[in-house]
């Protein structure tokens, strides 16, 4: 019994020698021993190696390719100093454009000025024409009863408010003409308000603006002025009186 057992603890220690030393036991490697500052420097010298032969890659693939740096530099440069000149003729033309277009608009209205001065000179100018008729046909002896006349009468809405404007010309002739005449200027007019026809008498009695409506004159005068109906009245003719101490010396009429 004792036997037995010695002989398997042998071979139990036999085996795990075997297990150590044997074929099937683990690999052992020898190493030198390298101090660390050694190994720090190896690996900064591999890097810098690396990056040294990344850009020189870098570069040689850029030339390969045709993007040298420095060519790409200049052409950078170039192109910068185009488009300052560019900017510069771009503001120039700005400057000239602004100039032109103010010379434009001063024209423009120097043109509407001289387009309006001569539309007022050729109404002068009508308007003188039939002045000038009218004093010929006064000289003539065509006048009033009295020597007075009242010609050229206008009468015309100004906007939608009620509101006309009237213009006019008074004249005295005859034995009388050297004689201050003084009196009123009155207005008779046909209105029409909805379906309602009426006469309407301007200025009315009592009226706080009656003294514009006051005459005086020795040869000749150029009335104008404006008065007022009420909004919704619309005048459909109207007749000018001149009235000297109550009694009517001319009249003109015009139908609107």
């Amino acid at each position: 019994m004792r036997r037995t057992l010695a002989s398997s603890r042998l071979a139990l220690t036999l085996r795990r020698l075997r297990g150590r030393f044997g074929i099937s036991a683990p690999r052992v490697a020898v190493r030198t021993h390298v101090p660390w500052y050694w190994r720090a420097s190896s690996v900064i010298v591999l890097a810098a190696a690396s990056l040294a032969l990344a850009g020189w890659i870098y570069d040689a693939g850029r030339r390969f390719a045709g993007f040298e740096q420095s060519e790409s530099v200049q052409e950078i440069d170039s192109m910068q100093k185009r488009l300052a000149q560019l900017q510069s003729e771009l503001e120039s033309a700005r400057t000239v454009a602004n100039a032109s277009e103010s010379r434009l608009r001063i024209e423009s209205t120097t043109q509407e000025m001289l387009s309006g001065q001569i539309k007022t000179l050729e109404e002068e100018n009508i308007r003188l024409k039939a002045d000038l008729a009218m004093f010929e046909n006064l000289a003539g002896g065509q006048a009033g009863e009295f020597g007075l006349a009242i010609s050229r009468l206008q009468i015309a809405p100004v906007g939608s408010g009620g509101q006309y404007r009237y213009r006019l010309l008074l004249a005295q002739t005859g034995d009388k003409k050297d004689k201050e005449f003084k009196g009123m200027l009155q207005f008779v007019a046909t209105v029409q308000r909805g379906k309602e026809t009426a006469m309407m008498q301007i200025p009315v009695a009592g009226d706080p603006g009656a003294s514009q409506f006051q005459v005086s004159f020795r040869y000749f005068r150029r009335l104008e002025g404006t008065f007022n109906v009420a909004a919704g009245t619309q005048i459909q003719r109207i007749e000018a009186r001149l009235i000297q101490d109550g009694v009517v010396k001319a009249t003109q009429n015009v139908t609107l």
